[in-house]
């Protein structure tokens, strides 16, 4: 199963598409998930959600993509904060179902996306940064959060990064989804109920 994933999330074909197509198909699979979204999970759904958001965001604010070694804000806890924010916010979503098999379907998929993208990335990043990046690899988890590592800025926000990286395109996005989805759970239903 490990092998095939793999080659399933290394496939550059497959990447390609994913990466052109994945607005119109989030947007399908709101589309798609409305319907059966139970109103009682939207504040739960909608709070974890924007965990992850914020997540997100501390990571735009703090990524000097490709340019320095980030070792500040979340990255100072876990190499890959981004990704960890990425799961979240699907995952708020597909709560609404209320059916948890499918959230453990999804963790299960997203992992297995996530190892393989990360094993790019680093093959990427550490001719980059080399050494350096070698020894914040050894001191910082990949994907569970530990302690900050010392001498480390935590607390870090850097507004020029923040609009470089785009992340309140990325913030609005979100929240018109929600919205979208709590319109819809909220009155949507009761149209179609009569």
């Amino acid at each position: 199963m490990k092998q095939t994933s793999e080659g399933l999330f290394q496939n550059p074909a497959l990447r390609s598409f994913l990466v052109k197509t994945r607005k119109p198909l989030f947007i399908l699979v709101l589309v798609l998930v409305a319907p059966f979204a139970r109103p009682e999970w939207l504040l739960a759904g909608f709070v974890v959600s924007m965990v992850g958001e914020f997540i997100q965001l501390w990571c735009f604010a703090s990524l000097d993509k490709n340019s320095t070694l980030t070792i500040r804000g979340p990255y100072t806890m876990v190499r890959n904060p981004m990704y960890l924010g990425r799961f979240f916010i699907p995952f708020g979503f597909l709560m609404l179902l209320g059916q948890w098999w499918l959230l453990l379907i999804y963790t299960v998929v997203y992992w297995k996306y996530m190892d393989a993208r990360v094993e790019r990335e680093e093959a990427h990043l550490q001719p980059i940064f080399g050494a350096p990046y070698d020894e914040y690899r050894a001191q910082v988890r990949r994907f569970l959060p530990g302690w900050p590592l010392a001498g480390k800025p935590v607390v870090y926000w850097n507004w020029a990064l923040f609009s470089q990286n785009n992340a309140g395109r990325n913030l609005v996005g979100t929240l018109i989804a929600w919205a979208a989805v709590a319109a819809w759970t909220i009155w949507g239903t009761r149209l179609l109920a009569g």
